[in-house]
């Protein structure tokens, strides 16, 4: 036989044997626990049937994971061609969040784990007693190990929802701070419209108080008193309109540019119904991290039983392995039990996440309540203040009333009215939290 002939054969046996090998690793792990198939199924399977169960692993997407599903199902409550709606796409657009970044990378890793029930191939070398190097093809099967490589698979399943709702939170937030910017700058510009049309009423006020310490009917104190007024004014409008120029400049920080044509405050519906706040969602997915890794803690302190073959140079080997990753003392009984509470914490951590997010609904929607029943009252003794300020100059121009007394009453008037202005803007503020803590400012399919 050619040297040529002696290689080719010597190739189909090892592959034969690597074949062989693969083949009863294969058979053995279908009876491993915690594989994607069940106990008694057939370990050969069509390829597609494999991975619509890779990709059927728990956590991993919309249709295996009850939180990926609640976070993708969310609607926003940002609708229509509002300025809401344009902030919300541009500060998106210019987001360089790493949390985007971060669940791929944790799919990406539950994917590869999602494989962990396969048999594992990797080389090796061993010295002979002759000195010799001999190297081979040596295949590893998990047969039993008290649920270690499910729990494994669960875990990293767990890494992608916790990533996921941090994706939400992420956009949800981003989202938050552009709309605050701009419904702060909002708020300014309309607080400082009051105080400049305060502003032009006080020094007309003024050049009235001038003429009349020029004709002797007044002195001085009373001019320097509406001066002194009229400063306080100047300087309150000053304020409101770099307050606005400074929100809308960091609006234009996060949209990559300036957004001054926009104007006005939509008014946003919070739903009745409210998905599970954020908050909650992560606790669930910490919940469900804890459990898995105390399954694979309690599963290293079990036996576990591995199958292993090596083919390489002389006859194939096979053996089995009893063992266990972590050594048995007299302190494991204590250690289960440690497992099972951190389980028992865990619930009750997302039980506490649940009522702390409850209570803070229940807190945001009683201020709302009261800053719009605030505002209707407001309204109302603003109606009345600016009817009692036309009866005051009515009865000036009559001489029932003094010049400062008519000015005390517009100032009054003015710093209500500026007040009432502003709790518009307030009202929308707690609206926009109240969504953001619900994960409802942005679309939940871009998740």
């Amino acid at each position: 036989m050619t040297g040529v002939n002696v290689l080719k054969t010597v190739s189909r046996v090892s592959s034969a044997r690597v074949a062989l090998a693969g083949t009863v690793l294969l058979f053995l792990a279908g009876c491993m626990e915690g594989t994607p198939f069940p106990t008694g199924r057939s370990a050969f399977m069509a390829s597609s049937q494999t991975s619509a169960m890779a990709l059927a692993t728990p956590g991993t997407t919309a249709t295996s994971s009850v939180i990926i599903a609640n976070l993708a199902a969310r609607q926003s409550v940002l609708t229509g061609e509002s300025p809401y709606d344009r902030i919300a796409r541009a500060v998106l657009t210019q987001s360089k969040s790493s949390a985007q970044a971060e669940l791929r990378v944790k799919r990406l890793t539950a994917k590869a784990k999602s494989k962990n029930w396969l048999p594992e191939l990797r080389p090796g070398v061993s010295l002979t007693s002759l000195g010799e190097l001999v190297t081979s093809m040596v295949f590893e099967q998990v047969l039993f190990d008290n649920g270690a490589k499910k729990a494994e698979r669960e875990y990293a399943a767990a890494d992608v929802e916790i990533a996921a709702v941090n994706l939400s939170e992420d956009y949800n937030n981003t989202v938050y701070d552009g709309l605050a910017h701009y419904v702060q700058a909002q708020q300014a510009a309309a607080q400082a419209d009051v105080a400049e049309m305060a502003q032009a009423w006080l020094a007309k006020y003024d050049r009235i108080m001038m003429e009349r310490v020029r004709g002797g009917l007044s002195d001085m104190s009373e001019k320097r008193v509406i001066l002194q007024k009229l400063s306080e004014m100047e300087a309150t409008a000053a304020t409101d309109r770099d307050t606005a120029r400074g929100q809308m400049a960091q609006l234009a920080a996060m949209a990559g540019g300036p957004m001054g044509d926009l104007s006005g405050v939509p008014d946003i519906t919070i739903p009745t119904t409210m998905p599970v706040a954020l908050s909650v969602e992560r606790a669930m997915g910490e919940k469900s991290l804890i459990v898995a890794e105390a399954k694979v803690a309690r599963a290293g302190l079990l036996p576990s039983l591995t199958a292993g073959a090596s083919v390489g140079a002389g006859k194939p080997d096979y053996a089995l392995d009893l063992g266990v990753t972590t050594a048995l003392g007299l302190g494991t009984g204590d250690q289960l039990s440690a497992l099972d509470a951190a389980k028992r914490s865990a619930e009750q951590n997302v039980e506490e996440a649940r009522q702390d997010a409850q209570q803070e609904v229940v807190r945001l929607q009683s201020k709302l309540e009261r800053l719009e029943a605030k505002r209707t009252r407001d309204g109302q003794v603003v109606a009345e203040m600016e009817q009692s300020l036309t009866l005051y100059t009515e009865q000036y121009r009559l001489g029932g009333r003094s010049l400062m007394e008519l000015v005390t009453q517009f100032e009054s008037y003015a710093d209500m009215k500026r007040a009432h202005a502003g709790l518009k803007f307030d009202i929308a503020l707690i609206k926009l939290e109240i969504a953001r803590q619900h994960g409802i400012l942005v679309e939940g399919e871009i998740i």
